[in-house]
């Protein structure tokens, strides 16, 4: 897992979190998916976070990676 990549995970409290690969605390925490995203493009300028599928859909199931 690279440090440089961003991921995009939705907390317990029901907000959304911005991490680096084996951070344990958020570089930011955004209330909406899409303002976490913005975010982290912001944070990582040429870089796609990797975002956590929060529900079902026709190719993944939640807990799963996908690019936004």
């Amino acid at each position: 897992m690279s440090k440089d990549q961003l991921f995009v995970e939705r907390r317990p409290q029901g907000d959304y979190a911005v991490r680096r690969g084996g951070s344990e605390r958020a570089s930011a925490v955004s209330p909406t998916q899409q303002e976490a995203i913005e975010r982290a493009r912001e944070l990582n300028p040429g870089h796609e976070p990797l975002v956590e599928r929060v529900r079902h859909t026709n190719v993944g199931d939640p807990d799963k990676w996908r690019k936004p």
